[in-house]
């Protein structure tokens, strides 16, 4: 039997509810298969760590995580901390210092959610945002001068590299080569940003002569969120850079019915270090500890954790249930407008991921 090393990081907010609902989850389907178990280990990382130490993980943290085989997040961010140190100080650390360059936010419209666009049939959402991850305009390339001065300036560099551009590139069309359309979006804004984003379009026409399988189109980004709400059916894989993907996949998932519901995974496709996967919707402090969170989010991250392992039948398994509980209104929470709780939607994919085994055994 194969044994799964996963790293579970809560971080702050709600993360601390919905991390330990993923775990639980995961724990139910170990325990319905003969072929893989997981041995988890939490870190108390996050502005309660901050607090009492003044940084959001130990300067040595990494090395804690590097031989694990994949870390389940939770959120950063706490009121009483800047964001750019929270973001900065945990979640980026992780990122870059894995080099997980590949974001990948799948969205579409699950059974039994009411999502806001009311002329869209459920097929016509089925998308994939790959994010490019480790540049970009969240390169953390500038700084500030004479602060406190009328002449006080600060920057923000977008950086990007062709090695950067053409591996983000190259993974978004091998994703939608691998999907049944084979139709990629190319997200830019090249009629404003004159040399960096013109790069990335270059590099994308290089690129797509390795995928002549693949149909690809160019669209800038303000008009992009036009076209995902009027036209969302000629949408499927879209690439995009760190900050437009940050802001589309946001869109998408309202447009999915909530960003309870989003998962996403931070990927090192060679698997040199661990990836990460996590919910998007942030440490939503307002409903902290009242049991409010939805945690579907976190189990499809978790959906997306199994496939990377190689544990596709599990991966499907957890999807089914997921989708099955999706389904029933009584188990939809606040953000779905239902009053279900964590622990009760938590509970009934567990029920679900045990009667699917029964099912198989009978």
């Amino acid at each position: 039997m194969k044994t799964y090393a996963i790293a579970t990081i809560p971080g702050d907010g709600i993360g601390k509810e919905v991390v330990p609902a993923g775990q639980q989850v995961l724990q139910a389907l170990a325990a319905t298969s003969h072929a893989f178990r997981f041995q988890f280990e939490d870190f108390d990382w996050g502005g309660d760590y901050y607090r009492q130490h003044g940084e959001m993980m130990p300067a040595n943290g990494l090395d804690a995580l590097r031989e694990k085989d994949a870390i389940l997040f939770g959120s950063a961010g706490d009121p009483h901390i800047p964001d750019h140190i929270t973001l900065w100080g945990l979640r980026l650390k992780i990122c870059q210092g894995f080099d997980q360059y590949a974001n990948v936010r799948p969205t579409r419209i699950l059974p039994g959610i009411d999502a806001p666009l009311k002329r869209c049939k459920a097929q016509d959402l089925n998308w994939v945002i790959v994010r490019e991850n480790s540049e970009g305009e969240y390169a953390g390339v500038g700084g500030r001068v004479h602060q406190g001065h009328p002449i006080e300036a600060a920057t923000d560099v977008s950086m990007m590299t062709r090695v950067g551009v053409e591996r983000i590139m190259r993974f978004a069309f091998k994703l939608a080569q691998s999907r049944p359309r084979k139709l990629l979006t190319v997200i830019t804004k090249s009629n404003a940003q004159r040399h960096a984003m013109v790069m990335w379009d270059e590099i994308a026409l290089q690129i797509a002569q390795e995928f002549p399988d693949v149909t690809w189109d160019k669209e800038l980004v303000d008009a992009a969120t036009a076209r995902m709400v009027n036209r969302p059916a000629t949408l499927d894989t879209i690439v995009a850079t760190n900050l437009h993907a940050d802001i589309l996949s946001d869109l998408a998932a309202a447009l999915a019915g909530s960003l309870g519901i989003a998962p996403t995974g931070n990927i090192d496709p060679e698997h040199r270090y661990p990836s990460m996967f996590e919910p998007i919707h942030g440490s939503a402090f307002d409903i902290m500890g009242k049991g409010l969170a939805n945690p579907v989010g976190t189990f499809w991250s978790c959906v997306m954790l199994l496939e990377h392992l190689g544990e596709f039948d599990a991966a499907q398994r957890l999807m089914q249930a997921i989708e099955q509980v999706t389904a029933n209104p009584a188990l939809h929470t606040g953000d779905l407008g239902g009053k279900a709780t964590t622990a009760q939607v938590t509970q009934a994919v567990c029920e679900l991921l045990g009667a699917s085994l029964q099912r198989k055994a009978a």
